[in-house]
């Protein structure tokens, strides 16, 4: 089974931008938000993936992810909950880790979050000057939560 161990920021400043080594349009949408599991259409440029992820305990999950044809995403993508995500990922190289920074927009636009993989829960980076407030288990920070209530929706004490 895989699993997937992240952790997630909030992003406090643009220094980042300097040292993206790439960058990547992203459309997703979600089959199913239960918070057993999300089932997730993705459009990354010419590719496409289907993605199941378990239940989250602490910073990890388990997560299925399955190459499918770009064409069956963009119906697939019609038929998801809430809103689709628009998003432009950013990669960072950063002291032996690569952080992924999404840029939303659209219903979600004015958020930017930090993601670091890692390969166990407790394993040691360090956090580069642009990271802020750790966000990774707040529930509304999930792309599955954004979809069904976009950040641009929330109220500003809830930012």
């Amino acid at each position: 089974m895989a699993i997937e161990t992240e952790r997630k920021f909030l992003v406090r400043n643009s220094e980042w931008q300097q040292q993206a080594e790439k960058s990547v349009f992203v459309r997703q949408g979600f089959l199913s938000t239960s918070p057993e599991r999300t089932v997730r259409v993705r459009t990354t440029g010419e590719a496409a993936f289907l993605t199941i992820k378990g239940k989250p305990v602490e910073t990890s999950r388990p997560e299925f992810e399955y190459p499918i044809p770009p064409e069956d995403a963009e119906e697939l993508l019609w038929l998801c909950e809430g809103v689709i995500i628009e998003k432009t990922r950013h990669y960072v190289p950063h002291r032996g880790h690569v952080w992924e920074i999404d840029v939303f927009h659209g219903d979600n636009e004015g958020l930017i979050v930090a993601e670091i993989e890692l390969t166990v829960s407790d394993e040691q980076f360090v956090r580069p000057c642009w990271i802020g407030k750790e966000i990774s288990g707040d529930y509304r920070y999930q792309n599955s939560a954004l979809a069904s209530k976009p950040f641009r929706h929330w109220d500003s004490q809830s930012k």
